[in-house]
């Protein structure tokens, strides 16, 4: 494996920063540079995250509220150096998550590999996904994704970074939303990156028909029982909970969130079309975790059949795709099991690995009684790897006990 990893340095930690603003329901605007308002650091309006028991609780608390357009950077220096950039989607069903929290941190990223992180709050649950009539027309979530890459298009390189060099990566719905991004027609949403990056995005449930996120949305109103463009955050958030236990009481998937991305509405393309072709010349990296479904299991749900066919399977013939239209694809797994969990490989398990924040995961459960040289020294590789790919589009691979064998790739 190539190591592109150097000394640790000092990095820079600006943020957070306002990269765009909007009205309830509406789409989001950028924010004109001579602003002169500081940015709130507020995070999306979220109910606990329903993998607690795997990460931990976040030790970490951030004020909730809607001026939550925010973003965060760690640069080795603000400089003319023209680094490669990294662009940080978390995951949280589309419903919990932040880019502002300590688990996401890209310091230690920044600092051996000398690239810019920026780490990213998108809008979340109905006041991201929502679909009614009159009040929200979907998607608003991926709309500013698009608008925070856009800054960091026209932003970035007074940061240190490259503009023309830039990698999105993403895990579980993050990984969902870089793959709707790779795919999106948009005319403003080309051109803002040259690599990709999806780490267990389970891509079954990419995104919902029209017509049933429709039918949610109305479920959702009822619920709330008032104008959704003018209840509290409270009400709202109570509302988005029962629709998403009638949304489980009917279509039985407990994994599915009830906001998702909806195809064919604003820049979720209809489903069933061919990659565009802003996908040539592309590189893509994906991959899953061994035993991903293990925090998602139903009664009589086998977690290696179940992760094979909501990761593996879609993720591949996703690839195989893509490859078909003239991007360059490598894939990974994760098949380390830390000593003392009962989780295995589980969902979520490299984002500490990645980013290197050992005081922000101290508690997880998933990393069991591993100590922390050996955590230490797995994250370098998996880091180094990442860090070869955004430089240079090649991976080499994992080594053991990260992979214990090969993994399957687009044929």
């Amino acid at each position: 494996m190539t190591d592109t990893v150097g000394p640790r340095t000092e990095v820079l930690r600006t943020g957070p920063i306002r990269y765009a603003t909007a009205e309830r329901f509406g789409r989001p605007r950028p924010v004109p540079d001579d602003d002169p308002r500081p940015a709130s650091g507020e995070i999306a309006p979220q109910p606990p995250s329903r993998l607690d028991f795997v990460m931990g609780p976040p030790a970490d608390v951030h004020p909730q509220g809607e001026d939550c357009l925010n973003l965060s950077i760690a640069t080795p220096a603000r400089d003319a150096g023209a680094r490669p950039v990294l662009v940080w989607l978390h995951g949280g069903g589309f419903s919990s998550g932040a880019g502002l929290m300590d688990w996401y941190d890209g310091g230690v990223l920044a600092a051996e590999g000398d690239v810019v992180v920026v780490s990213v709050n998108y809008r979340l649950g109905a006041l991201g996904y929502l679909l009614l009539d009159g009040v929200s027309e979907g998607n608003l979530g991926l709309f500013d994704q698009v608008e925070a890459l856009r800054w960091v298009h026209t932003h970035i390189a007074a940061y240190g970074g490259d503009p023309t060099d830039v990698t999105v990566l993403g895990q579980s719905a993050g990984g969902i939303s870089v793959r709707l991004l790779i795919l999106m027609e948009l005319p403003e949403a080309r051109g803002l990156f040259r690599r990709a990056i999806l780490q267990s995005a389970p891509l079954e449930i990419t995104a919902r028909p029209a017509a049933e996120s429709h039918a949610l949305g109305r479920y959702f109103a009822d619920a709330l029982g008032t104008d959704p463009r003018t209840a509290d955050l409270p009400a709202l958030l109570a509302a988005q909970g029962e629709t998403a236990r009638h949304h489980l009481r009917g279509a039985g998937r407990r994994m599915e969130p009830a906001f998702i991305p909806v195809e064919g509405v604003g820049p979720v393309p209809a489903p069933g079309g061919p990659p565009g072709d802003g996908v040539r010349g592309l590189d893509v990296l994906y991959g899953w975790n061994a035993d991903d479904m293990i925090v998602f299991m139903g009664e009589d749900d086998d977690a290696a059949v179940r992760t094979r066919e909501v990761y593996e399977e879609p993720l591949t013939r996703h690839a195989e795709r893509l490859a078909r239209a003239g991007a360059r694809v490598h894939a990974y797994r994760v098949d380390w099991r830390p000593a003392g969990s009962p989780l295995g490989a589980a969902h979520c398990l490299e984002l500490p690995l990645l980013f290197g924040t050992r005081d922000a995961w101290r508690s997880a459960p998933m990393l069991g009684s591993t100590p922390r040289e050996e955590t230490e020294r797995l994250g370098r590789a998996l880091r180094s790897a990442w860090l070869g790919f955004a430089r240079t589009g090649t991976f080499d691979g994992l080594p053991a006990p990260l992979t214990d064998g090969p993994v399957p790739g687009p044929s």
